[in-house]
């Protein structure tokens, strides 16, 4: 596949989000296996310590966003960022506890919130009327991370059965990397100088109508939109595996990654609003199937629409706003979009655990399925009256 005006600083953040991701995904799918079977936590608390990782990077993506609009860059919270995420999430290899685990993913969190905001509006200013594809590029980039990090999960745990915490101590190579490369990173030329006076209220009084529109429709979803990480136990509950609950979700990122790129060159044809529609359409299902589901084969099959629903909503929410909104105040508006959304993916990752223990799997799985459904329903009324 050939990639068609991708710049070399597109290339470059791309590189330092495969590393990071690499680290990140080695620890993610097996973080809960980790709490819920090694350290004794429930299911409740694994929903808190998500959402609360959510919550701290959410209150920080829509601060580090305007800041970095205000003082006209970018590439500084990118180093910052990825720094102070990268030299923390090793953490709990070297403490095993509870808190450990929380105090990794909350600092983790903290770097992801300082850099996600500037280093979206640096892709978008990369970009010349691709953005979906320099956002789908960027997707595909990270993801493909999260399919090696996983693999070398496996793989080490094949050779250290049951020593988890080596897997935190190991994840700290590919962070190093991720790191060196964010050094590389530089602003666009001709980058912004806005003024320091601008803040949310200005950026809120020339925001366009569908940016307000996609604010409130993304915090929505959010809200049924818990972690992943229910995902990961929900398919170890169904195969009784650990190895197959992380390769499942393996499956899913390797859909997700060699999607992203063509799904972001189609979403520049025929707009990203259609795309994210078609991926809301997706995700109902895939939680729906979850929901029903008891059979080995179809978790895969689950898995591998999930990867295209990501596809269809991640980066190409990102890219939307960015068509919408001008150079000057895209930071402040992936911030609070990210940020929203952040808060809301907390209480629901929190409120999925607690429905879980309460009622089983079943009762938050449907409930995300018909959510989601109803806010497609809603943004084809809203399309056919702007019409």
């Amino acid at each position: 596949m050939k990639f068609k005006n991708i710049s070399r600083s597109v290339v470059i953040l791309g590189l330092v989000s495969f590393f990071t991701d690499f680290a990140s995904e080695m620890l993610y799918p097996i973080t809960p296996i980790f709490l819920t079977s090694i350290l004794g936590a429930s299911m409740s608390v694994v929903g808190l310590i998500e959402g609360i990782a959510e919550v701290t990077a959410g209150l920080l993506k829509g601060y580090f966003g305007s800041l970095s609009d205000k003082i006209g860059k970018r590439s500084i919270f990118v180093i910052i960022g990825y720094s102070l995420s990268g030299l923390f999430k090793s953490i709990p290899g070297l403490i095993a506890t509870i808190p450990s685990v929380v105090s990794a993913r909350i600092v983790d969190r903290i770097g992801k919130g300082i850099r996600t905001a500037p280093r979206d509006a640096l892709l978008a200013s990369y970009a010349n009327g691709n953005t979906g594809a320099v956002f789908g590029f960027h997707r595909a980039m990270d993801t493909f991370g999260a399919v090696a990090g996983p693999i070398a999960a496996i793989v080490l745990l094949n050779f250290f059965p049951g020593k988890y915490s080596w897997i935190y101590l190991f994840a700290l190579i590919p962070s190093l990397f991720a790191i060196g490369f964010t050094f590389v990173v530089k602003d666009a030329k001709g980058a912004l100088k806005n003024s320091k006076k601008k803040m949310y209220l200005e950026f809120w009084n020339s925001a366009p109508s569908e940016y307000k529109i996609l604010l409130v429709v993304f915090t929505l979803f959010s809200l049924v939109n818990s972690s992943d990480v229910f995902l990961i136990l929900k398919s170890k509950q169904i195969s009784h595996s650990d190895t197959t609950a992380i390769l499942g979700y393996v499956f899913y990122n390797l859909i997700y990654a060699l999607s992203s790129y063509p799904i972001g060159i189609i979403s520049d044809k025929f707009g990203k609003k259609n795309i994210f529609i078609f991926g809301l359409i997706i995700f109902s299902a895939v939680y729906f199937g979850f929901a029903i589901n008891s059979d080995n084969v179809v978790v895969w099959l689950l898995f591998a629409l999930y990867g295209i629903y990501a596809s269809s909503t991640e980066g190409i929410s990102k890219a939307w706003v960015s068509d919408l909104v001008p150079d000057e105040f895209r930071g402040s508006a992936i911030g609070l979009l990210t940020a929203l959304s952040s808060f809301a993916i907390m209480f629901g990752s929190f409120l999925t655990g607690i429905l879980w223990d309460s009622f089983g799997a079943q009762v938050p799985f449907f409930i995300s399925s018909i959510v989601s459904l109803l806010i497609v329903f809603m943004l084809f009324i809203l399309k056919n009256k702007q019409k």
